[in-house]
């Protein structure tokens, strides 16, 4: 296993500020790069009003400020990731950027430096192959805001090293992360999981279902820390187009992204970062009464939009994305989902498979094939395993 002695970060926007500070904040020491000085300085920026909010809340003195400060070194050059053990590029949702990233780096670093990506559905073995070093070469996908979220996706490619991945994992680990192994696919886990949860809200939203308002406040009330548009507007409703299409054309029609996520991503609506997004959060106008696109006797339900959910995390088990209890611990640690529920499979086996098998068919009859029951659903109904009433489902009770 390599040793993590210093690490880069290619781009400095919030995210790539935010994963500096992680770093920074357990004692290792970061070169934060991107194209231009005012770019590097408002990253730096960031990086300290993240601490200050510590001072603030007295978790914090200001000469321990200083001391993490003088372990940041912004750049605009590759020249000083010379020495650097680990990268992390955290740029634009673009794969070509990303390569071109990826291939800048790889001609700079020593050989032994391993190449990671904090992109949240883009193809990581591309990226591995334009950098030089597929062996070295990893997803490490953070998620907003770094500095707040436990969970980490550790996502190694077909030929990632063993000594690369357990590398990742211990790095995660040492900067007080919580590190699970994905195998890599459009989406990874927690995004294709996410899918539907913004995905359905907002078919129900764009057929007049229900508003924005009721389905966020429906959601909230279920345990979710924040509703599908509030949370699609805080990640950017930029980003969320990119990971739909990404996700549409991996997976087809059950991933079909609604038609008002294109709206609002045409109208430069791009959530809280351009002041408006399903929601204004400044001068710019309320339009939520013009998203209802085309006006259908549709319903809303909490099971409309966790039932998918459900759907998907048994596909990804299925597909052997990720065990079940990284699945759950993923929902939990990555998504906020309501820890008393203990995860989208352990919540199933509470309701009982059959009743979830049910609902999806139900569902299907009502909206279309994306709510389409997963064969192992289908499987595990027929072998008897419904979950807690039946002692077995996707885990076993006593």
């Amino acid at each position: 296993m390599t040793y993590i002695y210093k690490a880069g970060v290619v781009g400095a926007g919030q995210m790539g500020a935010g994963i500096a500070q992680v770093i920074v904040h357990s004692g290792l020491p970061v070169v934060l790069k991107d194209v231009n000085e005012d770019a590097v300085q408002r990253g730096l920026r960031t990086i300290r009003e993240i601490y200050e909010g510590r001072v603030k809340k007295g978790k914090m003195s200001p000469e321990a400020v200083e001391q993490k400060m003088a372990l940041v070194q912004g750049t605009t050059s590759y020249d000083d990731f010379a020495d650097v053990d680990l990268v992390i590029e955290a740029v634009f949702e673009d794969l070509e950027l990303k390569k071109r990233v990826f291939g800048e780096v790889g001609r700079v670093c020593p050989l032994s430096t391993i190449l990671t990506s904090n992109t949240s559905a883009l193809s990581i073995a591309a990226m591995g192959e334009a950098g030089g070093r597929p062996d070295r070469t990893a997803g490490l996908h953070f998620f907003y805001p770094a500095p707040v979220m436990k969970l980490v996706e550790v996502v190694p490619t077909a030929k990632t090293s063993q000594e690369t991945l357990d590398t990742c994992i211990s790095f995660i680990e040492s900067i007080r992360k919580i590190p699970v192994r994905v195998k890599e696919c459009a989406g990874f886990l927690v995004n294709r999981l996410l899918m539907p949860y913004v995905g359905e809200a907002a078919y129900a939203l764009q057929e007049g279902a229900a508003s924005a308002q009721e389905i966020d406040e429906a959601m909230t009330s279920f345990g979710m820390p924040m509703g599908p548009f509030l949370l699609a507007d805080s990640l950017g409703i930029d980003v969320c187009w990119k990971v739909a299409l990404v996700l549409h054309e991996a997976y087809g029609d059950r991933a079909k992204p609604p038609a008002v996520l294109k709206r609002l991503y045409e109208m430069k609506r791009m959530g809280v970062k351009s002041g408006a997004g399903f929601y204004s959060y400044s001068d710019q106008p309320d339009i939520l009464s013009e998203l209802v696109l085309e006006k259908k006797p549709t319903h809303f339900s909490v099971e409309r939009v966790i039932y998918p959910m459900i759907n998907e995390a048994i596909v990804c088990l299925d597909e052997q994305i990720a065990s079940p209890s990284d699945i759950e611990l993923s929902m939990i640690a990555g998504t906020g989902f309501p820890q008393d529920k203990g995860g989208l499979l352990h919540y199933a086996d509470t309701l009982g498979l059959d009743v979830v098998l049910e609902g999806l068919r139900r569902l299907e009859a009502d909206l279309g094939p994306r709510f389409h029951p997963s064969p192992l659903l289908e499987r595990k109904v027929k072998a008897g395993e419904l979950g807690v009433k039946a002692k077995r489902g996707f885990f076993e009770y006593t």
